[in-house]
């Protein structure tokens, strides 16, 4: 699972995830990208158990880039709490995506290999996505 070694602050606050991507929205190492749609936070569960999908169908073959890293802290406080008493403990980490985000990339596959692969993926996330080509792009 991918996390952070260090973060600046322990606890943050949600923050806004509207618009859309102006970095990280164009393949810069692969042939074949996902493509977020939607704003959302993806944990880094769900970024390695699309990953695991991916590599899990492609069996060895080509070479699979990650785009997104969790950086976020999400605070969670403990089952039957009273209200107050501040903030909770950070739980696990999120990633900020929002749409126009390329999150996966692959190289060295055919187009139908990894088109399934990335479906295969899309289904481990919780925003829409799209597939694209490096030729689209």
């Amino acid at each position: 699972m991918l996390l952070p070694k260090k973060t600046k602050f322990r606890k943050v606050r949600k923050g806004k995830n509207k618009g859309v991507a102006t970095s990280g929205n164009y393949i810069a190492f692969g042939d074949y990208g996902l493509q977020s749609m939607t704003n959302e936070r993806i944990t880094s569960r769900q970024i390695e158990s699309a990953r695991q999908a991916m590599t899990r169908y492609i069996k060895r073959g080509g070479k699979i880039w990650i785009r997104i890293f969790p950086h976020t802290p999400v605070t969670r406080k403990p089952q039957d709490v009273k209200m107050g008493s501040g903030k909770g403990n950070p739980e696990f980490f999120v990633a900020k995506v929002k749409a126009g985000t390329v999150l996966f990339e692959m190289k060295g596959v055919s187009e139908e290999l990894a088109r399934e692969a990335m479906r295969l993926a899309a289904h481990k996330l919780p925003v829409k996505t799209r597939f694209i080509r490096r030729e689209d792009a």
